[in-house]
């Protein structure tokens, strides 16, 4: 089963980046490194956020109930109404009070200002509902079984970037108020990025 970085990457090739970037107003370049980092900040904030409490539970009925996959089928057609569809609200529930700031680091390190910043996770975080519905679907996966997957999802991020997630870890951590460099995530993203388009 591909991870769901993998699966993501596969959708984004072709001229899914360039059509992202132009929904956000930003170069493609600043996109493609913003992209990395987003998709490794949202995945290992539902990894926590799995692994807390309830959350298995809440995160499992969300993507039974919301999120099948289908908009992957369609990613032309998400692309297009994507700042009017739920990444919002799933910003909200995934990043809580924390979605300031993660939103404004990954500007900082990325180039991009934070309205354009905003805009990207907006887009991106349906599309990462959307490959773990498929995910659980596929496995056929029970909220324990979801929870183990996003741990291992969160090891291999940081298996293959250890600098990101060590930064990913002060960034999503409520109890840490101080300001983080995220300079070097932007470039690991990128790298994760790049590394998945050219396999």
């Amino acid at each position: 089963m591909p991870s769901m970085l993998e699966m993501l990457t596969s959708q984004l090739g072709g001229d899914a980046i360039g059509r992202i970037s132009r929904e956000i107003g930003a170069d493609e370049n600043s996109t493609k490194a913003a992209t990395g980092g987003a998709l490794s900040t949202i995945i290992g904030a539902l990894a926590r956020n799995a692994s807390q409490g309830e959350g298995a539970e809440s995160l499992h009925k969300a993507v039974s109930k919301d999120h099948d996959g289908g908009l992957l089928d369609n990613l032309s057609g998400f692309l297009g109404q994507a700042q009017s569809g739920p990444g919002d609200g799933i910003l909200r529930h995934v990043l809580g009070d924390n979605r300031p700031r993660v939103e404004a680091g990954l500007a900082k390190s990325s180039g991009l200002d934070t309205g354009s910043m905003g805009k990207l996770m907006t887009m991106l975080a349906p599309m990462v509902m959307g490959a773990l519905g498929k995910q659980q679907r596929q496995g056929n996966m029970d909220p324990k079984a979801l929870a183990g997957f996003l741990g291992q999802e969160q090891q291999e991020i940081q298996r293959q970037q250890p600098q990101a997630a060590g930064i990913l870890g002060q960034l999503l951590d409520t109890d840490n108020d101080g300001d983080v460099d995220l300079g070097d995530l932007a470039k690991s993203g990128a790298g994760l990025l790049g590394k998945l388009f050219r396999g």
